[in-house]
């Protein structure tokens, strides 16, 4: 019995393997965004009064980690609140109920991103070849099974990122850019960033 399952896995991991080469062959490849192009980028609030503002202001005074709808940093709020860092999210679009689905699953602000600032400077589409991918649909099952649906109606196949971005003019520290729906950034990769930014400046700002 444990050579059948090893030899099922083994087949799996070596079919897993083949479809990502190929697959990864048709992706088009990231452009690292640099931190004049996203403190440019124009943000729009979704609760309450619709206000716009440059995203310079999410991380000037403290840093910030910025989820471009990217998942599974919920779990870290807490530690960044400790180190005075704040978690915030951005979305291309807000289709129906979209934003507010999503909301129960994020520990933070969510904003507007309709240019697509955070997605670019080179867009990336995953498009069909997302479902000759057992990452897509292994990562897209947990997603449902949790209740949390996605973006099926608008630009769903645009693939997103994380980025932990220092204080003023310290720069981009983390830039995490999705290969495919679903892959998550390293935590540990997200929090040695953080770590980055001068914890003595954030204590002065919070006083």
């Amino acid at each position: 019995m444990e050579l059948i399952t090893n030899t099922v896995a083994t087949v799996g991991g070596l079919v897993t393997g083949v479809m990502n080469f190929f697959t990864d062959k048709f992706l088009t490849p990231p452009l690292k965004a640099t931190l004049k192009y996203l403190e440019e980028a124009e943000l729009k609030t979704t609760k309450g009064e619709i206000k716009t503002f440059k995203a310079k202001s999410l991380w000037d005074k403290s840093g910030a980690v910025i989820m471009a709808e990217a998942a599974g940093l919920s779990s870290l709020k807490p530690q960044l609140d400790e180190l005075g860092v704040p978690l915030y999210a951005v979305v291309k679009e807000d289709v129906g109920t979209e934003v507010e689905n999503f909301r129960p699953y994020f520990k933070g602000e969510v904003f507007l991103d309709e240019k697509r600032c955070f997605y670019g400077p080179r867009e990336r589409k995953m498009g069909l070849l997302a479902f000759l991918r057992v990452g897509v649909w292994m990562n897209g099952l947990r997603a449902f099974r949790k209740g949390f649906m996605g973006n099926v109606f608008g630009e769903g196949f645009v693939l997103g990122g994380v980025f932990v971005i220092g204080q003023g003019q310290q720069g981009i520290l983390l830039e995490h850019r999705e290969i495919e729906f679903g892959d998550k950034v390293n935590v540990d990769d997200v929090l040695q960033a953080v770590r980055k930014i001068p914890q003595e400046l954030q204590s002065l700002e919070k006083k």
